[in-house]
């Protein structure tokens, strides 16, 4: 007898450990929730051998399972929690059943809020951005270089290769951010690219809750995030919601046949950004815009499918609360589903009301571009949320103005009649305005290496409508002189690494030239800090004459005049046809010089010049 239920407990054993092994969960994400958010409702999506056959049942106050999804793949399981607004931070106890026998417990944290959604108040026109690209920027601890198990290794002398710039090195670089006057930083993606080739770019997600261990941990991100607060540095994270990485883990075991946009053939998105405003597209025009892969190692993701749209919703608040960041930068905003991308900013701007999102169209015209920003009326009826939009006709049209010759089609005019279009936009003081970014030649590079159009283009980011963005690097004239490859582009910022034999940040090896354009840049971007009369006033300009353009910027209490001159000598700016905003002015005070000017009948400009004057 003894022998037999010996032998009877044995079996009952390895039967217990059979069935859990079949059914051992892998993942559930969210990691994590949040007690107290807007939206009581919460999606899991569970990953884990069969875990489908599996009952989950809970028992925490405030906390019931709405809903159990059941999909195609058995080895996923979706779960619909609703949350009560009076439920109490704390461990969540999920059990997993099959035939009324346990077999698995999971413990799902509730975290407690340290910021009502209210309080976190997004970038705006007060600010000005540093654009970084991490694995180029600083590499802070070159222990992370190389990490076993990930794909691609570190070889700085390969454009297109893992350079090892890290969340610590940007950590090493905050006191200079802030000496140069930034007020907030748009990182590129830190989530894990566990790619065979171009991983440092991190626009090909493998695992859209994890930084990739190169460039450190969460909780590293989490850190820089709060080292950046106090510093009074706000930060906007990049996210894609449009695609992933060929290598992430789902793609080996896809939920369902429609969690991506597949073809019977491989098929690239057309690119063309007019498509969802043209009356006469055809339908298969736009299924190829938008469902089209952006390339052969990004597969499209269906946000039409509602547990991914889910999915992609919760995992960017998932970021905001757990980092506590000021903003999003949405790469390549209107390839997912138009509709779905309302409902995502929606989603968000629900959560947190004060936040702002800044969305990624690169096209040449506004009609474009302001489709996108909340309160545009459309005239297809298309209603967007999104707050803010990359304003990539100014940049272009930017360029264009300083390159080109003066004349009556060229030159300023460029740029004066490209910001006449902002009755196109609900809100133009909310555009993000930049002379370059990640993804085109540096700005130094495009104006062909002329100091003084450099100062002039500095200036205007400085002072015209909408909030600046300035790419690492852009204050010490980086340039990309052999080609654009992005590699380039995206090259290392100099004394980021350990030997480097020139230090951006503490000026050893720069240039005469380099480091007058970094005194330029600081003291401009320090100055504009208190200029509310930037930050919300208005904007007059005038039709650019004779090489110069003029522009006004002001309030009830304050006036500012910018004077842009391309004259090869001095110029004797005439002031009558400006006595509208003039009236009652006397003197003028340049902001960058502290020059005095009396404002009479003209005053003498220096040869190619940008001057900004305070007005009394």
């Amino acid at each position: 007898m003894k022998y037999l239920s010996t032998a009877i407990f044995t079996i009952l054993f390895f039967s217990a450990n059979l069935i859990f092994s079949q059914n051992k969960i892998e993942r559930i994400e969210p990691p994590n929730w949040w007690a107290g958010m807007v939206n009581p409702k919460l999606q899991l999506l569970i990953y884990g051998k069969k875990i489908g056959d599996l009952q989950p049942k809970i028992k925490y106050i405030g906390v019931k399972i709405q809903q159990v999804i059941r999909v195609k793949n058995n080895n996923y399981l979706f779960l619909d929690l609703l949350i009560d607004e009076t439920v109490k931070a704390g461990e969540i106890s999920i059990n997993f059943y099959k035939d009324d026998q346990l077999i698995e417990t999971h413990l799902y944290e509730l975290k407690g809020r340290k910021a009502a959604g209210t309080a976190m108040k997004g970038f705006d026109s007060s600010d000005v951005l540093y654009l970084i690209t991490p694995d180029r920027f600083a590499n802070g601890d070159s222990k992370n270089d190389a990490v076993a198990g990930l794909l691609q290794a570190p070889n700085r002398t390969d454009l297109g290769g893992r350079h090892g710039g890290d969340i610590e090195g940007m950590n090493q670089h905050l006191d200079y951010l802030s000496h140069m006057g930034f007020t907030a930083v748009w990182v590129n993606p830190l989530l894990e690219n566990d790619m065979e080739n171009y991983s440092y770019h991190g626009y090909s997600t493998t695992d859209f809750y994890k930084v990739d261990p190169r460039f450190g941990t969460n909780e590293d991100y989490q850190k820089l995030v709060e080292n950046c607060r106090k510093k009074d540095i706000k930060f906007i994270m990049d996210m894609i919601v449009n695609h992933c990485g060929l290598n992430h883990w789902w793609m080996k075991d896809l939920p369902m046949d429609n969690w991506i946009n597949e073809w019977d053939t491989y098929t690239e998105t057309n690119h063309r950004k007019t498509l969802l405003q043209d009356p006469y597209a055809s339908k298969f025009d736009k299924k190829e815009f938008s469902d089209g892969w952006f390339v052969p190692t990004m597969p499209d993701l269906n946000q039409r499918n509602p547990l991914m749209g889910n999915y992609l919703i919760q995992n960017s608040i998932w970021w905001i609360e757990f980092l506590g960041l000021a903003g999003i930068r949405m790469d390549t905003y209107p390839y997912p589903d138009m509709d779905y991308m309302t409902e995502w900013t929606e989603k968000v701007m629900a959560e947190y009301p004060n936040f702002n999102v800044v969305g990624e169209e690169w096209f040449e015209s506004p009609t474009i571009v302001a489709y996108w920003q909340k309160g545009k009326e459309n005239p297809n009826g298309y209603t967007s949320e999104l707050t803010s939009v990359m304003d990539f006709p100014v940049n272009m049209a930017a360029i264009k103005a300083l390159n080109t010759p003066e004349s009556f089609q060229t030159g300023f005019i460029t740029l004066y009649e490209m910001l006449a279009h902002d009755f196109l936009y609900p809100d133009p003081q909310n555009l993000v305005i930049f002379p370059d970014n990640h993804d085109m030649s540096r700005f130094f590079t495009q104006i062909n290496e002329d100091y003084d159009l450099f100062k002039m283009g500095m200036a205007f980011y400085a002072t015209t409508r909408g909030i600046p963005q300035f790419y690492y690097g852009t204050e010490i004239l980086m340039t990309n002189p052999r080609s654009d490859d992005h590699g380039e582009i995206r090259s290392d910022f100099p004394g980021g690494w350990a030997g480097d034999e020139v230090d951006a940040k503490t000026g050893k090896g720069l240039t005469t030239q380099q480091k007058d354009a970094q005194n330029f840049t600081k003291k401009l971007l320090n100055w504009r800090k208190s200029k509310d009369v930037i930050h919300a006033g208005k904007l007059m300009h005038f039709v650019p004459e004779l090489g110069t353009y003029v522009y006004f910027r002001y309030n009830e209490t304050e006036k500012l005049m910018v004077i842009l001159n391309k004259n090869e000598d001095n110029h004797a700016l005439k002031l009558d046809r400006f006595s509208e905003i003039l009236e009652g002015v006397s003197e003028g005070t340049d902001v960058l010089t502290g020059k005095r000017f009396e404002m009479g009948e003209e005053i003498l400009l220096s040869n190619r010049s940008a001057l900004i004057l305070e007005l009394k």
